[in-house]
């Protein structure tokens, strides 16, 4: 099937959102990497086309959103990762503007949705593939009144992830994970029994289904290489559930053993549905959620997806 295509050298304004100390755990010095792109960008655009935007604290990146939207950008490319992505997309969402088109440069902690979309770290092999304008379908997944990109999860990885700080991230990067999953696993698995429980209703079908842990994929990969559900893609218009019903440390080691081996759905104790709203409630109130790896919403959680892809040039 063709795939849709843009001509990236015809656009008018487009800008490049970008962290210089953003995936230095991981990659090292990214400024000459994005150097090499910003100078690739300005030689295939006309002149003035291109606005840099660096981000200095977080919050930037609501504001350089919200200049791309309210200045109808035409294409935005974000160097960073799962969650500069996600806060960007966020801000056309909530203002229910126009999406423009969308690119990402693998540059975060975390950085699942350039993996499936295939974009190097290499400048010049991302400028290749980019400029040939060919366009994917992204679709966005909505947790209470936040997106998300890749995943949304309540339970172990939400409770792991709930406990990783800000300061952790920045000097551990996803080593910060692991060490918090193993303290969790110390704490809440050693001496008793796993004492949260969900239950989780899908598409409206009236049946509560019970789990110890619920992961949504809405891509295929999660926490980092691991393929979690091979069915799930970004590209496509579906939800996954994946119900962990079994709540013992054994399930949750050998769970643990099935993600690194792709193999989680060979699992018996692991029911995996198809769906396109899901609904979950916990028995502890305010339960945190994760989307893309960050703590941002709680219990109870209506998920969905939203009903237009955005467009990436990839």
């Amino acid at each position: 099937m063709k795939r849709e295509h843009v001509e990236v050298k015809e656009f008018n304004k487009v800008m490049l959102i970008y962290n210089s100390r953003s995936g230095r755990q991981l990659f090292g010095d990214m400024m000459p990497r994005i150097n090499e792109i910003r100078k690739h960008l300005r030689n295939i655009l006309a002149k003035d086309v291109l606005y840099d935007a660096e981000i200095k604290s977080f919050e930037q990146v609501s504001q350089f959103a919200d200049k791309a939207c309210q200045e109808q950008y035409d294409w935005v490319i974000v160097a960073g990762g799962d969650g500069t992505l996600r806060a960007v997309t966020e801000v056309f969402v909530a203002k229910k503007m126009p999406m423009p088109y969308m690119s990402i440069f693998p540059a975060g902690t975390v950085n699942l949705v350039a993996k499936e979309l295939q974009m190097s770290i290499e400048p010049l092999e991302w400028i290749k593939r980019v400029r040939k304008g060919i366009i994917t379908p992204v679709w966005l997944g909505k947790a209470n009144d936040r997106v998300f990109l890749t995943v949304a999860g309540i339970g172990v990885d939400s409770l792991v992830v709930d406990n990783v700080t800000e300061q952790n991230k920045k000097l551990f990067s996803k080593f910060a994970y692991v060490y918090q999953g193993t303290g969790m696993v110390k704490r809440e698995l050693m001496k008793t029994a796993w004492q949260y429980k969900f239950q989780v209703m899908i598409d409206n079908d009236g049946i509560w289904r019970d789990a110890a842990s619920v992961i949504v994929a809405k891509s295929r990969y999660y926490a980092g290489r691991f393929s979690l559900v091979d069915k799930a893609s970004l590209s496509s218009p579906k939800l996954h559930v994946c119900l962990f019903t079994g709540c013992k440390r054994v399930d949750f080691l050998r769970y643990v053993a099935l993600f690194a081996t792709d193999m989680l759905e060979l699992d018996r104790t692991v029911k995996i549905i198809e769906a396109q709203k899901v609904d979950i409630k916990s028995n502890v109130e305010n339960f945190a959620a994760e989307l893309d790896g960050d703590s941002l919403v709680s219990s109870p959680l209506s998920i969905s997806l939203l009903p237009t892809p955005i467009k990436f040039i990839s």
